[in-house]
């Protein structure tokens, strides 16, 4: 494969051909699109589209969502990215794919996080990758950190799986994608018919059809366990579709014994029927559990913690991870291309300044924008992290001010 060189396609998407003439944006103004340098096109989901941006100032690298605000509207989706922005912007983790900025225009809400290169694990499965007991080991502990993070903070995520979990260029896991996540105070239990079935724990099924108790943080380590099996055999545990009715689900719970590689260790196979326990009072669902079993009994959490492990499968560098027709759509098929937003937003100012608008079908999109215009929330961890190190009062010995990057 050949090698992914950035100053081509910098050049080649019109970025600015000296970095040396870095801008400064003003403290006082908040971070908006200009700020950055689309790079490319990398991917699309149920959110929207995803790219590959630059921001100008710091010549730091993100992946940047963007949704149509309009397209929200209609599939009644405002309230998810909402719910989204507000976890993301509460939290932040090495295991996770952490929220950097987000800010919008007329058309689009805009999310900047993390840029991870190495692919999902979705990606990495349909490629045939053969993941080793090490690497899957080595997952299992960095996600068991994230989901332990999650849950100090009071966050189910529910769509634990192999297209949520992005790896860096080292190969280390990220959790993404809390655009179903839920937050549960204290006591209190989640009842949603939620998340993708083949990840879905036994109790959420129960809860919808019995009207039960609900379900808790337990529900993300059976997905953990899931996707773990998954990882290691190629197949899931439970044949399972998105198409099977919950009635027959629970059912299959009681009937079904899942069946373990012989050539597994047992140690492993151990761990896996713990996170698989149909019963989540006996599951496995924190990391003091995890990290009491035997076959993780010689990891170093430390060293786990700061990413000192070194993943047994590596993404191969040099590759861009992901399908090249993203690229193409964003180019040749978008009727709202990104690279031209400049040019679109002012001829919509020019225009709605000349046209009265009265007519009444579009009275309710406006009313939703102008909604999502007010309520819409700027966030800006780079900001935030500056103010935290700066202390109000400089009691401090100037040199403890510095904060080692």
């Amino acid at each position: 494969a050949p090698m992914f060189h950035w100053g081509k396609w910098k050049k080649r998407m019109g970025a600015s051909a000296s970095s040396s003439k870095r801008p400064v944006f003003d403290e006082r103004e908040d971070v908006n699109f200009d700020h950055f340098q689309i790079l490319r096109a990398i991917g699309k989901g149920s959110f929207g589209k995803v790219c590959i941006v630059q921001k100008r100032d710091t010549e730091k690298m993100y992946a940047m969502k963007y949704m149509n605000k309009q397209q929200c509207i209609e599939r009644d989706e405002v309230r998810n990215v909402f719910r989204e922005l507000e976890i993301l912007q509460e939290i932040e983790h090495v295991f996770l794919v952490n929220l950097w900025y987000s800010f919008q225009d007329e058309e689009d809400m805009f999310m900047v996080v993390d840029l991870l290169l190495g692919g999902d694990l979705r990606y990495h499965l349909q490629q045939n990758v053969q993941f080793t007991e090490e690497t899957v080991k080595l997952y299992i502990c960095e996600m068991a950190l994230a989901l332990d993070y999650l849950r100090s903070q009071h966050i189910i995520h529910r769509d634990v799986k192999p297209d949520n979990i992005l790896l860096d260029e080292q190969g280390h896991a990220h959790l993404t994608d809390f655009n179903i996540a839920t937050i549960i105070r204290d006591g209190e239990r989640a009842t949603a018919l939620a998340g993708t079935k083949p990840y879905m724990a036994p109790e959420i099924f129960h809860s919808f059809l019995s009207g039960g108790t609900g379900y808790s943080f337990e529900v993300d380590w059976w997905s953990l366990g899931i996707m773990a099996y998954e990882l290691l055999r190629g197949w899931r545990p439970y044949d399972i579709h998105s198409n099977n009715p919950v009635e027959s689900l629970v059912q299959l719970f009681s009937t079904v014994s899942v069946q373990y590689s012989s050539a597994w260790s047992k140690e492993m196979v151990a761990l896996l029927r713990k996170l698989l326990t149909v019963n989540p009072e006996h599951r496995f669902c924190c990391l003091a559990d995890i990290q009491a079993s035997a076959y993780l009994s010689s990891v170093v959490w430390s060293d786990v913690c700061r990413k000192c492990v070194e993943p047994g499968f590596v993404p191969n560098k040099g590759r861009l991870h992901c399908d090249p027709t993203f690229e193409l759509e964003e180019m040749i098929l978008e009727s709202r291309p990104l690279h031209k937003k400049k040019k679109r937003l002012a001829k919509n100012k020019s225009r709605d300044n000349s046209k009265d608008s009265s007519q009444s079908e579009n009275d309710y999109l406006q009313e939703c924008l102008e909604a999502i215009q007010q309520d819409f929330v700027i966030f800006n961890r780079e900001k935030l992290k500056k103010s935290q190190e700066q202390p109000s009062e400089s009691v401090l010995p100037p040199e403890t001010t510095e904060e080692a990057e």
